[in-house]
């Protein structure tokens, strides 16, 4: 596994990869931790082609079945100590518009519950091989993003006919609407 350093790119090389989001449920007094995993499906201008290339909780699956949601677990429960909510890509199946594909982590209502990255327990995003389940690329959010509420995690790309990745690493003081306003036409 790589402990990638932000703005790091490697050669995926893999036809699936899938990534992971892992926490551990609050175990304190007040709300539990909502992570959310979501894929933006971009086109050359940065942008979605459709709305239905962003798949996130409430939309499980891309038009062209490349990018596919395990679902919303809304307290960190769905697992001991593995991935609580995962995307899984299929790179031969992704649309030819598609040139890039942004995975983000948000905490939804964030701002409502006053809750941050920095207080969530034993918080993670992976980028895997979907097949043996190897890590790729692993981030500890709780460390990296203390005071933040959202975070562009990566990115796989297409230069030519080969996918890589780049790790991004971008924290934010915001939730899943502004990606959706960033990267929807």
């Amino acid at each position: 596994m790589i402990n990638l350093q932000k703005g790091q790119r490697i050669e995926i090389g893999l036809s699936k990869v899938g990534v992971g989001l892992g926490w551990d449920p609050n175990e304190s007094t007040g709300f539990d931790f909502d992570l959310d995993a979501s894929a933006f499906m971009l086109g050359s201008n940065k942008k979605l082609p459709q709305d239905e290339f962003f798949v996130f909780y409430n939309n499980q699956k891309s038009p062209d079945g490349a990018v596919e949601s395990s679902g919303d677990d809304l307290t960190g429960g769905n697992s001991d100590g593995g991935d609580d909510e995962t995307l899984t890509v299929d790179l031969t199946k992704v649309d030819p518009r598609i040139e890039e594909i942004i995975f983000t982590v948000t905490i939804h209502e964030a701002i409502a519950r006053k809750q941050n990255f920095g207080q969530v327990h034993n918080s993670y995003i992976r980028i895997y091989n979907a097949v043996t389940n190897e890590d790729i690329a692993r981030y500890d959010l709780d460390e990296d993003f203390s005071i933040e509420t959202a975070v562009e995690f990566g990115r796989l790309y297409k230069r030519g006919s080969e996918w890589k990745f780049e790790a991004m690493g971008i924290g934010y003081k915001g939730g899943l609407q502004f990606f959706v306003d960033k990267y929807i036409g």
